[in-house]
Formats: C-alpha cells, sequence, structure tokens
C-alpha cells in the first residue's frame, strides 16, 4: 500500500500505470469502519486498482465546532486500509488542497441541495461538491463508491457528475449497519452509552413506516413517526421526510410509478445522525 500527501506525487503513480488499468476510488473523511471497508471490498472486486482518500473537508462543515470535534485517526486508519489491500492512499493537507484559499465553489445542482440535509446545514453540498469535484479530477477514476447512507448527497454528487460531463461512474452501495441496526457512521463512536443504546429506535421506526406507507398516505406516516419521536426523551427529530428518490421532492400523493425513500436527522444528544430507507 503506498501512501502520498502531495497531488503531484500520487498524480504520477497513477499516469505510471499501465494503459488500461481500472481506477476504483472511494473518497472518505477518515475515522474508518467497516462501512468504508464494505466500500472499498467491492472496488476491488470491481476495478484493478482501489485509491482511497483519507480528508477531513473544512469546507463542508457548517459549524467550525463540528469540524474541530471530527476524529481523526490516521493510524488506525491505516491499518484499517492495509487489512483490506488498498493499493494507493491519498491523504493530503487542506493546504494542498485548496492552495491557502478553503472556499467552496458555488454550485447548482438543480435544487436537489435545496431539500433536507440542505434546509439544516447552509452551504454543505457545495462544500461537498467542491472537494469530491476536486478529487475526482486528481484521481480520475472509472468508477467511484458512495454509501446510500448519505443518499442525498450521493445524487447530488450523481446530478455534480452529469452536469460537469465528468467521465466517472458514481456507485452506490447499501447502507452498512450494526447488528441492532443502527447505520454505521464515524459519529457513533461520539454516542453516550445511553444515547447509543436509544439510537437502533431510528432504523426501527424507519422500518415500521416503511410498513405503514403500504396501506397509509404519505403525510399520515410523516405524522406517525413525529409522534413516535416525541415519547423519546433521548433523541430529538430533526426532521422526517417521505421523497422521490429523483428529485428529492415531498411527496404527497403516493404514484405507483414513483421511487420513494424516507429521510430521516435525529439529535442524540449533541451528535447528529442521519438515515434513510427505500420505500
Amino acid at each position: 500500500m503506498l501512501v502520498f500527501a502531495k497531488i503531484k506525487s500520487v498524480q504520477e503513480k497513477i499516469k505510471s500505470l499501465k494503459k488500461g488499468t481500472t481506477i476504483g476510488f472511494v473518497p472518505t473523511m477518515g475515522a474508518l469502519h467497516k462501512g468504508h471497508l464494505s466500500l472499498i471490498e467491492r472496488a476491488k472486486k470491481e476495478n484493478d486498482i482501489v485509491v482511497v482518500s483519507v480528508f477531513v473537508n473544512p469546507t463542508q462543515f457548517d459549524k467550525q465546532e463540528d469540524l474541530i470535534n471530527y476524529p481523526k485517526t490516521i493510524d488506525k486508519d491505516l491499518s484499517l486500509l492495509k487489512g483490506v489491500f488498498c493499493d494507493i492512499v491519498f491523504a493530503p493537507s487542506a493546504n494542498e488542497i485548496y492552495a491557502n484559499n478553503i472556499t467552496s465553489q458555488a454550485f447548482n445542482f438543480d435544487g436537489l441541495e435545496h431539500q433536507m440535509e440542505g434546509k439544516f446545514r447552509e452551504g454543505h453540498f457545495n462544500g461537498v461538491g467542491t472537494i469530491v469535484k476536486r478529487l475526482f479530477e486528481i484521481v480520475k477514476p472509472k468508477k467511484a463508491y458512495f454509501g446510500e447512507k448519505d443518499f442525498q448527497q450521493l445524487q447530488i454528487i450523481r446530478n455534480m457528475v452529469k452536469n460537469h460531463k465528468m467521465p466517472v461512474k458514481i456507485v452506490g452501495c447499501d447502507i452498512y449497519r450494526e447488528e441492532d441496526g443502527l447505520a454505521m457512521s464515524s459519529r457513533n463512536a461520539r454516542l453516550t452509552e445511553s444515547h447509543r443504546d436509544a439510537a437502533p429506535f431510528i432504523y426501527k421506526t424507519l422500518k415500521e413506516a416503511k410498513m405503514k406507507f403500504g396501506t397509509k398516505r404519505a403525510l399520515e406516516v410523516i405524522d406517525w413517526v413525529e409522534n413516535e419521536f416525541k415519547k423519546q426523551p433521548l433523541l430529538e427529530l430533526e426532521y422526517f421526510d417521505i421523497a422521490d428518490e429523483e428529485t428529492l421532492q415531498t411527496i404527497k400523493n403516493k404514484n405507483p410509478n414513483q421511487k420513494c425513500r424516507a429521510f430521516i436527522a435525529v439529535f442524540a444528544g449533541e451528535i447528529r445522525l442521519i438515515d434513510n430507507i427505500s420505500l
């Protein structure tokens, strides 16, 4: 496994690869867990070489304290990456990526950025678009792998790739869950014991909402979820939405030809957790 911190060095290595070598890319912010490793394992099966970036991107944090508190575990990350036979790791500094100008590019994601997360995290998706576009330009992968836990982010990246005519296929991968159903996230490690015990209620509620969606109207399901969380003293619901998978627009009436997904954001103490489920 080769580790690079400089853009020029990683590009030279990629350029030296045999012509026709396929590159799979997994961008991460470190604090790796089994969910990340599952993306890498899939990329290994579908490509000749796998590149993983480890970079805590400052432009996608709407709150400075979240950036400061984000876990940085590079030694553990490198050990985990070696264990899944990652080929190349790109772990740059913020100055290396942004050249002393740490600002986001402004994107038009055709309205996808204004739904759900966009209502609560100002500028977040411009930050995501900026770093992902930059990393794609550096690595030039054939395929890039993202988990469906951040489904809105996945759709936004697909939109950016299409609008900017970038030659990379975006592969969405199933949400990787703990045995009790909690979606794996780097943030889970920061949960208190009591909040960790309460957190599986999120996925349990999503599964019940999916069942109810078979016979009830979307607004009835939303009301039911909101009432369920009022009974949970350790969990505070930020939003629950049922939306079209393509447009991410809230649906009012069910359409049999429409793919829908339920999205949720919950505070467990200070820690914000998101999840979703296909309906």
